[in-house]
This record gives structure tokens, C-alpha cells and sequence, in this order.
């Protein structure tokens, strides 16, 4: 399973996706996480140290090349993850997309080229793969995530963030992506579960999980802890899990 995280910035993507990482190493998948990100978080959110943290570099993008259908890796996926990736707790091997060094470099076209052709070989049976994408529509308007089996959209109960998914959805719906879900986040009330659902059923969105509101997540966020390891945040860890379970990355519990 190879499942894109998406949406606002802000609405607690790389909480959810590294969360999900952790929760799939837990129960037994080899699990991959790919921060797609140009402003990366995603190492400190899994639980790695600062210091490890800097020493993920990008896949370079002299491991790809063209061939008919578009871009891919001259070398076994395999070996790509043993040369790039780092170790993250309870397993999780992460990859970086790599982000600007400098003012004025240009775009990040063949970083995109990148995280395309690694999605497309790191799909396998045994293995979960996560991606915490950029608030950008970009790897939408550029195909970088067509190679995913499923994207979840992350949706705030308020407009903007509601909006951001209707023109993500959109784009996403011109993407060979076999499935599209939202979780709802940061719920506070039930008149805030009650506006996604309502704009979810106007917009023939499926709504796969209801992630409450938890002041915890802000306190472990500054305690530079991650989350599932955070003793009060189960709650929201629960929350998390039973989405897990909606995409088969972990054992049911029912």
C-alpha cells in the first residue's frame, strides 16, 4: 500500500503520516516513509534525533532516467533504500526529497522526477509506504504521485481548509489513483465532525476517519516527542489507528 498524505498547511499531515508510519512498523509491514516535503519535518515527527535528522540528503537525481511512460530508477529499489534511507524507530526507513539550499536555484522539477519513479518501484504486497506531501497542489499538477494506490485528504472543520480538498479532489480525479479518502482532523465538537461530513456528501467524498482535537499533540510537538509515544495523546494515536485499519496497514481490533 502506498498511501499519499494531502492537504492545507497546517492540518497535520506529517503528524498523521508519521503516526501511521509508526503504528504500520508496529504491527509487522516493512514501512517507507517519504518525506515529500521542501520544508521537511517529517524525521523529527517519526523520532529521530536533530543531528540524524541533517544527515538525510535527497536521492539524487542522477538515479533517473527516461524511458517510454516517463522517468525511472537505473538501480533495484532495494539498493536505492539501503544507500538513502535512514532508520527512523520501530523500523521505519525514511527518504527525503531533498529541499533548496539556496535562494535562486530554480524549481524542483527533477526533485519531483525523483519521489515519481520511487513511488513507482517501492510498490510491493509486504510493504506500507507513506507520504507526507508539500501544502502545494504541485505534486498533483505534476503527476509526482500517480504511482500511489491511495491519497488521503486531511480536512480542518473550517472553509479554507474544507476549499483546499475540493480543488485537490479535483486534480486528483485526473490521476490513475484508485482511491481517494478524507480523515477529519482536529475535531472539536460534533458541529465541527457534522460541517465535514455535510461538505464531504456535497462533494462525493468518503470520509475514512474522525481524528479528535487533542491539545496533547501541541505538547509533544514542543517536548520533541512523537506522538505515539506521547502517553497523553492515545486518544488521538487510537483515532489514528482505526484509519489505519480502514487502509489494511494494521490488524483490525474489532
Amino acid at each position: 500500500m502506498r498511501l499519499a498524505i494531502a492537504g492545507k498547511g497546517g492540518a497535520g499531515k506529517t503528524t498523521l503520516s508519521a503516526t501511521l508510519a509508526r503504528l504500520a512498523a508496529r504491527s509487522g509491514l516493512g514501512v517507507v516513509a517519504l518525506d515529500a516535503d521542501a520544508n521537511p519535518n517529517l524525521s523529527v515527527a517519526l523520532g529521530m534525533p536533530l543531528e540524524a535528522s541533517a544527515q538525510l540528503g535527497p536521492v539524487p537525481s542522477t538515479l533517473v532516467s527516461r524511458k517510454v511512460g516517463g522517468a525511472g530508477l537505473t538501480e533495484p529499489i532495494d539498493d536505492v533504500l539501503d544507500r538513502f534511507s535512514l532508520r527512523a524507530p520501530d523500523g521505519v526507513r525514511l527518504l527525503g526529497m531533498g529541499s533548496p539550499a539556496h535562494a535562486n536555484e530554480g524549481c524542483l522539477c527533477s526533485a519531483h522526477a525523483v519521489v515519481s519513479s520511487l513511488l513507482e518501484d517501492l510498490g510491493a504486497p509486504e510493504r506500507f509506504v507513506v507520504v507526507d506531501m508539500e501544502a502545494s497542489p504541485e505534486h498533483l499538477s505534476r503527476g509526482t504521485v500517480r504511482h500511489v494506490d491511495a491519497i488521503c485528504l486531511v480536512a480542518e472543520p473550517y472553509y479554507r481548509s474544507l476549499e483546499t480538498l475540493r480543488r485537490m479532489n479535483a486534480l486528483i480525479s485526473e490521476l490513475p489513483v484508485a482511491r481517494v479518502a478524507v480523515v477529519a482532523n482536529k475535531v472539536r465538537s460534533a458541529a465541527d465532525e457534522q460541517a465535514i461530513r455535510e461538505f464531504c456528501d456535497r462533494h462525493d467524498l468518503t470520509i475514512a476517519g474522525v481524528v479528535p482535537w487533542s491539545d496533547e499533540v501541541g505538547a509533544a510537538d514542543r517536548a520533541r516527542v512523537p506522538v505515539v509515544d506521547w502517553p497523553g495523546a492515545k486518544e488521538y494515536v487510537r483515532a489514528v489507528n482505526e484509519l489505519a485499519e480502514q487502509f489494511g496497514v494494521v490488524a483490525s481490533s474489532r
